[in-house]
């Protein structure tokens, strides 16, 4: 993927690199010239650096805006996400933009505005990889103690059951230490039962240990 990250202090950088790594392009507006110039040092992978301001429509041309398939807001300055998303959302109709959001009264605007929002740097990270590796799977929230991660993950065309009739949630063999709790459709939401079927396009929560994240995805995969 392209993705074009607006900010590139701790935040910025830190997303750069786990995505580079991933074999992703990635393209950083910052303004100040020392942290643009250290980026342009230490950065490796397919990657561009461009000296301005993210709420700047020309530096988002710079950064190539109009290929991107992600645009991140990552700077300290909540109204400046939020400028520089509704610029790469409305202008250039970039499919997704997440904002960081710093102040969490703030976050309820961006919602209002249907921006994506998230206070926590890693969790910026896992949406994207994991819109990369399956495309609607979504990180929710991590749990405030512990290591149990709620996860979304949508329901795909399903290979070995039957989509007209879905597959009941209990007969899904999700990884150990892994549980459906909820159930997102078109008309509704609903915590998981013994009646509740799955069927292609519901959204579903799982509660999971971090680490079986990918093991989940792939249970989806392979309906």
């Amino acid at each position: 993927m392209y993705i074009v990250i607006a900010g590139g202090g701790k935040v910025g950088e830190y997303l750069a690199t786990v995505l580079l790594e991933s074999g992703n392009e990635v393209a950083i507006i910052e303004r100040d010239d020392d942290v643009a110039d250290r980026l342009s040092m230490i950065l490796q992978g397919r990657y561009l650096v461009v000296r301005g301001d993210g709420c700047d429509s020309r530096y988002q041309e710079d950064a190539g805006i109009r290929k991107a398939d992600v645009f991140v807001a990552a700077t300290g300055q909540d109204d400046n996400n939020l400028v520089s998303c509704e610029i790469a959302s409305r202008i250039y109709d970039v499919g997704r933009c997440i904002a960081r959001v710093n102040a969490p009264k703030n976050q309820r605007i961006f919602r209002a505005l249907g921006i994506e929002s998230i206070s926590s740097t890693e969790m910026i990270a896992n949406l994207i990889e994991e819109e990369t590796l399956m495309g609607s799977v979504n990180v929710v929230s991590s749990l405030t103690h512990g290591n149990v991660i709620l996860t979304e993950v949508a329901v795909p065309h399903m290979r070995y059951h039957s989509n007209d009739e879905g597959v009941p949630a209990f007969e899904v063999e999700l990884p150990e230490n892994s549980l459906i709790v909820a159930v997102s459709t078109k008309d509704d939401v609903e915590v998981v039962s013994e009646d509740t079927r799955l069927f292609p396009g519901d959204t579903v929560v799982i509660a999971s240990d971090r680490d079986k994240v990918s093991e989940v995805r792939a249970t989806f995969r392979e309906l």
